[in-house]
């Protein structure tokens, strides 16, 4: 099958060598017309990205060679299409004599037998007169169509041999391709590793809130039935934005086109905190400073941190006391969290788990300062003394993604 592709992509090159080459020229002059006509078209067949990409899945596919698909950064560089050039000349000549020599092997393997069994005594084998026999006496015939046919299937493994340690030479990745495929490889698994961190804390968020805001709905049931309805209300909403998160993540994961719905920033901090007052926390907000000068990535990923502090306070720590302070000043975003914990408090809460993982990570990204732990105050917004509280809290530089 490789060999019968290779001669058929022989035939461009050749009949445009043959028209270049015609028979009233001066031998030397068709020899010249013939090979300049032939390498001119072979190099034109060989310069698109196309042919690259389907003659790595051919000779993957076929030939078993386990090529790496070429880049679109390097594979229309001038040398790539000439390696890929020359392939495509040892493939059609390959192909062509492994396509030449099966033809003729399966032609005598067919020729022996039908002479022997149509009751012939001679037949002719390139000038040679050879006598078959009569009866049981020709039946040797099978033996050289038998061998012929070896000969037909072991020229197309032997092409094929020949091929395949050829194939990464000229259709494989040199140093430059390699070091490009490895940092976009690389690059693949920074993307997915954020869109991953984006549906923890977007999906986490979203669990923590409804599984709160349903405990408030069953309490509410018997004595506030319209507190329940509310309560209620809050969780198809935020499990219908939480299913818009979860389109979009798995959308560019998929590698198909995103979701067009803008991600959220700081500007989106009025519903998110009216969803963590929803599930009955007592939240105190204060903003100092213009918001709409932090640059756009910097506060949709303040916002990230934002949201999971809310979560993780409302899952670990209690429902009061919770304090949230964004500052815009001198070049920087500070953001500190502060939420009230007990004596009976998780260990994952007082140690950090993937959460906050997440956080530093984007912080230290941005090139911000983070500090995370326990307290024994409530920080710069005052409180008992030896209260134990949580406390995040973050800067990050305004000019961090420049």
């Amino acid at each position: 099958m490789y060999a019968a592709l290779g001669t058929a992509m022989s035939l461009p090159p050749l009949t445009a060598a043959i028209l270049f080459a015609p028979p009233r020229w001066p031998a030397e002059f068709r020899v010249l017309g013939f090979v300049l006509a032939f390498a001119v078209v072979t190099v034109a067949m060989g310069s698109p990205l196309t042919v690259r990409r389907v003659s790595v899945r051919l000779a993957n596919g076929l030939l078993g060679a386990g090529l790496p698909a070429p880049l679109d950064t390097t594979g229309r560089r001038w040398d790539n299409r000439l390696r890929t050039s020359v392939w495509l000349v040892l493939h059609m000549v390959l192909g062509g004599v492994v396509t030449a020599v099966s033809c003729v092997a399966a032609f005598a393997a067919v020729a022996f037998p039908a002479v022997w069994l149509g009751g012939e005594e001679r037949m002719a084998v390139f000038g040679l007169s050879l006598r078959i026999g009569e009866g049981w006496r020709g039946a040797w015939a099978l033996l050289p169509a038998l061998g012929c046919l070896a000969l037909a299937v072991g020229g197309s493994l032997g092409g094929a041999a020949v091929l395949r340690p050829l194939a990464p030479v000229f259709l494989g990745h040199r140093l430059g391709e390699r070091l490009a495929a490895a940092e976009e490889r690389m690059n693949l698994l920074a993307q997915r590793n954020r869109l991953a961190q984006e549906l923890h804390d977007s999906i986490g968020h979203t669990l923590t809130a409804s599984t709160i805001q349903a405990a408030v709905a069953v309490e509410l049931m018997g004595t506030d039935p319209a507190g329940a309805r509310r309560a209620l209300n809050n969780i198809e909403e935020t499990s219908r934005a939480a299913m818009d998160d979860l389109d979009h993540v798995l959308g560019m994961l998929r590698e198909e086109r995103p979701s067009t719905a803008p991600r959220p920033t700081l500007a989106d901090l009025g519903p998110l905190v009216e969803q963590v007052r929803g599930t009955g926390a007592e939240l105190a907000v204060e903003v100092q400073g213009d918001l709409s000068r932090v640059p756009a990535t910097v506060s949709r990923e303040a916002y990230r941190v934002v949201q999971e502090g809310l979560t993780n306070a409302m899952r670990h720590g209690g429902k009061d006391g919770i304090r949230l302070r964004t500052t815009v000043r001198d070049g920087w975003l500070e953001m500190e969290l502060i939420n009230p914990v007990g004596a009976g408090a998780p260990a994952r809460q007082r140690r950090g788990g993937h959460g906050v993982k997440g956080i530093k990570d984007r912080v230290r990204l941005l090139r911000g300062e983070i500090h995370v732990g326990v307290v024994d105050s409530a920080g710069s917004d005052g409180g008992d003394v030896g209260e134990t509280h949580w406390r995040i809290m973050a800067r990050i530089p305004l000019r961090s993604v420049s």
